[in-house]
């Protein structure tokens, strides 16, 4: 699920979209967010990581988004099934293909 960005500048300017999430080892990581994709009655969010490399291109990171008691909250957990993952990401593939350059590595 790699992807290269034809414009980074307009990136840059939107990075009011980040997300800061714990990681396994309870770091916190920072992602920009990219994309809410609805499939199958469920939403999945597309998220990119802020790598301290900006020229290294990377993978999205594709969760999935459920409710909590909270309204002001929201819980993002992984999703293990292969063929979702692929469904979802072929969904924002095809609605950013103007924007991004998807690199396919089969």
């Amino acid at each position: 699920m790699d992807f290269e960005n034809n414009d980074m500048k307009e990136m840059d300017e939107d990075l009011d979209n980040i997300i800061v999430l714990n990681d396994e080892e309870g770091k916190e990581v920072q992602f920009e967010f990219l994309d809410l994709i609805e499939y199958e009655g469920e939403e999945y969010v597309i998220l990119l990581p802020i790598e301290e490399n900006e020229e290294e291109t990377g993978e999205v990171v594709i969760l999935k988004l459920e409710d909590t008691d909270s309204e002001d909250e929201e819980s993002y957990v992984s999703v293990d099934d292969q063929d979702i993952l692929n469904k979802v990401f072929d969904i924002f593939k095809e609605k950013f293909k103007d924007e991004f350059n998807f690199i396919d590595e089969e």
